[in-house]
């Protein structure tokens, strides 16, 4: 009964000195860096992304204005 005592004891005490620390350490850096936000590069490759959304919302209407003017029946059209 010991022997067997002796074996479950021996990995749990290896995972717990350097496993776990380990875990624990790289755990906590990832969620640091998720909660600090964006970095510069990708806020402005964000906002680079958010100007291109709105010059094809703009074009889209336009084209919808076209369609409406020359052709009025184009949206029920399947």
């Amino acid at each position: 009964m010991e022997d067997i005592i002796g074996i479950i004891i021996a990995p749990i005490i290896i995972f717990m000195v350097i496993v776990a620390p380990i875990w624990l350490i790289l755990h906590y850096r990832s969620k640091k860096q998720i909660s600090q936000g964006l970095t510069e590069e990708e806020y402005a490759t964000l906002q680079g992304l958010a100007d291109q959304a709105d010059k094809m919302a703009d074009r889209i209407h336009t084209l919808e204005s076209i369609l409406d003017a020359e052709a009025p029946q184009w949206r029920n059209k399947v």
